[in-house]
């Protein structure tokens, strides 16, 4: 059956979505934006069809920002299944390997206290990760294997909720951006003297964000659009992290017309969110040399004669 078009709206905001199992992270989008008939639409990052939870989607001015949640930690729930290794590192991938399972609950407690802190990890084959302008995951499909650089990242905690033997374990994972828990998975067997896989995977949070503020798309499905368009959060909880600078009426008018603009007794750098008369977010700048806020991405409805 054909979907009739829908009218287009110029909505803001972000959407915490809580995606299922099964389901792209596009689709998750696309099927996002047909509900809020949202002109403009993107995500802050891919979760996997088998990976499910926090999915934040940005809609309108929100995609100009959406690139800063991508730095933020993450919290997973990862469920590990030991003892078997797959083509892909998840439950989606082919078997490749049978190993012995001669470990206790004590012995991975101890391993992966091993694995916390600032590590190291090759990403994995299937990955979105670019090379020479192909996706890693579309070398792999064709049996092609591409050398991949280390890269370090941070494992701030790896507790073990759960253990149950030859089915597993249950652990949750809270790290930077960057870290494949698939890889991570499969290095803590190895440390082991086993392998292992993601039987399952869920990622609970991103920065300030939880999946317990996050809303399924069978549940919108059942709201009316006034309703939906409650749930989005501004665009600014994007930047929740970055210094916030209030500008006066006559600041707030230059900046928006992309001029720099002059901010008394700064003492702070980088990326800064900034607001207007109202606590209206204007958009992002950074302070130059002279003491001045440069503008760097602006809310195009501030922006507006």
């Amino acid at each position: 059956m054909t979907q009739f078009k829908r009218p287009k709206r110029n909505i803001d905001g972000v959407l915490l979505l809580d995606k299922p199992k099964g389901l792209s992270s596009n689709t998750a989008l696309q099927r996002a934006r047909w509900l809020y008939q949202a002109a403009k639409a993107g995500h802050t990052g891919t979760l996997d069809p088998m990976a499910t939870g926090l999915l934040p989607l940005c809609l309108g001015e929100a995609t100009k920002f959406s690139q800063y949640l991508l730095n933020a930690d993450k919290t997973y729930i990862a469920e590990i299944k030991f003892g078997t290794a797959t083509t892909t590192g998840d439950a989606e991938g082919d078997v490749v390997e049978q190993c012995p399972i001669n470990f206790d609950q004590s012995r991975l407690q101890s391993v992966l206290g091993e694995f916390v802190g600032a590590i190291w990890q090759t990403p994995p084959m299937y990955s979105a990760l670019k090379h020479e302008g192909k996706a890693l995951y579309e070398y792999a499909r064709a049996g092609e294997e591409i050398e991949r650089k280390r890269r370090q990242i941070t494992i701030y905690q790896l507790e073990l909720l759960a253990w149950n033997g030859a089915d597993g374990a249950s652990v949750r994972v809270q790290c930077s951006k960057g870290t494949y828990v698939r890889t991570l998975a499969e290095d803590i067997a190895k440390a082991l003297g086993s392998c292992a896989h993601l039987s399952g995977l869920r990622r609970t949070a991103i920065g300030e964000f939880g999946v317990e503020d996050a809303v399924t798309l069978a549940a919108l499905e059942q709201l009316e659009l006034k309703q939906r368009d409650a749930l989005l959060a501004s665009a600014d909880r994007l930047v929740y992290d970055r210094p916030a600078v209030q500008l006066d009426a006559d600041s707030a008018f230059y900046l928006q017309r992309g001029q720099a603009v002059w901010v008394p007794k700064l003492q702070v750098s980088g990326i800064l969110r900034l607001y207007g008369p109202g606590q209206e977010f204007l958009g992002v700048g950074e302070p130059d040399e002279q003491g001045r806020v440069q503008p760097r991405r602006l809310v195009v409805s501030a922006a507006s004669e």
